[in-house]
């Protein structure tokens, strides 16, 4: 094995993929559903290939350089993410969701510090619990910049190497409660405050008209329709397609064939019987007046009508705020359906009382020209590239580490956001402009998730190595334990909290406060196991705004972690 360890350590880069590689691997082993994932796996064994190469007398470890160029691809990355929420929750419908994120996460920073400093845990540790504990793994990052920019002082006698050693410890041995935990409280506490959040969620989706965006299976029901029609009712002949949808306003012509002309559909167009009228609208309707024109009939040529399927921006402010319903007078409606809407990211549950917000995304399938109009009323059509803007990517990574020079001198020493934080702003930034020129300075939601990805595990992993060869000298039972009472505390009280605020104070729907607290940890796994257990997907209402706003403030509270602990 010391052959083998010592080709590890000639190959750095060899070191480190192999590293990745094997915590992919790891991280998809779970026990009941459970595991450590990718990014908890990649520090236990980077840790643990350092802290056994050290037995044979070798000591792997990688630069900084590394390590630092690949934690700042992530913090872009999750500034692209979070930018568009972010600002959405700084807006007034999204003003309560945004003070539960801050109360659960200052509550878990502020008993991450206490535990600390009453247990006297060992120098590095606080960080690492933030980290592990709030299951925010970019905290390690800015635990160690505190380090770094000298505003955590390394004490005497402790080396800079032992500190950040201590980080990943503490992250190890709190992460998994800290997954757990919040995944186990998320879905039981309705239960626990006597509460019937499966009733609640029926009242929400009723008063709302929503459907479960969950059921990902195929199904052979849609809910709307496009059929052709032979005209052969005389009180229909000699109308306009104008009178007859004064008439009739749950159907729309789409489109009239007599002979072998396709004549569209005008609104002063004249219907005259033997005309083949290809007829859209909702299903229950297009079944309740059979007869109604005359035998349907299969024609290719009538329904031979350009069809799309496009992703709408909403970004004009009249329709903010608005409810799906009031689309139902526009003239488009009953040629394209909703299939779907996004909010930062996330599907949320969609009916005909679901209020649209600024940014938010709807994938419409329907006649072109239909698209094409609704595009037009509530916003603009987004045709993503699947191509990445470098351009604007290149011009956002040096403008975020422009931002992170910017120091503020406060007293003897200065403050500033340093590479992370600016590119984390940055990211914001970008993002933000991005969203609401759609899509100038692409990029994708898979490019963006490689930045993530790889950024992140591939760091962690980095710290993992460097961290293993001096746990030996510092890990013992007791330290363990401390470090895991510390993450248990800080991890399991906010949340509870957070959802006595929710209910009490802000009386929000106990379906929707599951997501609403799942966001405030900004941790998808407990609102995706919320809305398993109540059956529903009016959870996920919730999630987007504080999982923004709380995203970026446990990345920073890494920091402050470190620097109030001592």
């Amino acid at each position: 094995m010391q052959a083998f360890f010592q080709f590890l350590a000639d190959n750095p880069y060899i070191l480190l993929f192999f590293t990745v590689g094997m915590a992919v691997l790891v991280g998809k082993f779970s026990v009941k559903g459970y595991g450590l994932g990718m990014v908890a796996a990649a520090v236990v064994v980077g840790a643990a290939l350092a802290t056994w190469a050290s037995t044979y007398g070798v000591k792997l470890q990688l630069d900084n350089f590394a390590k630092s160029l690949f934690y700042y691809l992530f913090m872009y990355g999750v500034g692209l993410r979070v930018g568009p929420a972010f600002f959405n929750s700084l807006k007034k419908d999204g003003i309560t969701f945004t003070i539960l994120a801050v109360v659960c996460s200052v509550l878990g920073l502020a008993l991450v510090v206490l535990m600390s400093k009453w247990l006297e845990l060992p120098a590095g540790a606080a960080g690492g619990v933030l980290a592990g504990s709030q299951t925010m793994s970019a905290a390690i990052g800015t635990a160690e910049m505190a380090m770094e920019q000298g505003a955590y002082k390394v004490p005497t006698g402790s080396t800079a190497e032992q500190v950040s050693g201590m980080i990943a410890l503490g992250y190890g041995v709190t992460y998994i409660w800290g997954t757990v935990g919040i995944i186990l409280i998320c879905k039981y506490l309705p239960r626990w405050w006597g509460v019937d959040a499966k009733k609640a969620a029926r009242e929400y989706e009723q008063a709302n008209g929503v459907r479960n965006v969950d059921d990902a299976a195929l199904s052979g029901y849609r809910g709307g329709g496009l059929r052709a029609y032979r005209l052969d009712n005389a009180q229909v002949a000699g109308q306009t397609i104008a009178q007859f949808r004064k008439t009739y306003p749950q159907y729309r012509i789409a489109n009239v064939r007599r002979g072998d002309e396709s004549l569209g559909s005008a609104t002063d167009l004249v219907l005259k019987q033997g005309d083949v009228i290809a007829l859209g609208g909702k299903l229950g309707d297009l079944t309740a007046n059979l007869g109604l024109i005359g035998a349907e009939v299969d024609d290719p040529q009538a329904l031979n009508i350009p069809l799309d399927q496009a992703e709408i921006l909403v970004t004009e402010k009249s329709f903010v705020g608005q409810p799906l319903r009031t689309l139902a007078s526009e003239d488009f409606a009953g040629q394209l359906q909703v299939t779907r809407l996004e909010r930062s990211g996330e599907p949320m549950p969609v009916g005909a009382d679901t209020e649209l917000k600024r940014l938010d995304v709807l994938f419409v399938t329907g006649l072109k020209s239909a698209v094409d109009k609704a595009a037009g009323l509530l916003g603009k059509v987004a045709r993503p590239s699947s191509a990445t803007d470098l351009l604007t990517l290149s011009g956002g990574m040096v403008l975020g580490l422009l931002i992170g020079k910017i120091n503020v001198p406060v007293g003897d020493f200065s403050v500033g956001l340093g590479n992370a934080g600016g590119l984390l702003l940055s990211g914001i930034l970008v993002s933000s402009v991005v969203s609401r020129l759609r899509y100038f300075g692409s990029t994708p939601n898979a490019a963006r998730n490689i930045l993530e990805d790889l950024g992140l595990v591939t760091f962690i992993a980095i710290v993992g190595i460097n961290a293993g060869a001096t746990l030996l000298e510092q890990l013992t039972g007791s330290v363990a334990v401390k470090i895991f009472l510390a993450g248990f505390v800080a991890s399991t009280v906010p949340p509870f909290i957070t959802w006595a605020i929710g209910y009490h104070i802000f009386k929000i729907n106990p379906a929707v406060l599951m997501g609403g607290v799942a966001g405030s940890r900004s941790h998808s796994g407990p609102a995706r196991e919320a809305a398993k257990e109540i059956d529903s997907t009016v959870p996920w209402v919730g999630f987007p705004v504080g999982y923004a706003v709380s995203g970026v403030l446990y990345t920073v509270f890494g920091y402050f972690a470190m620097v109030l602990s001592q």
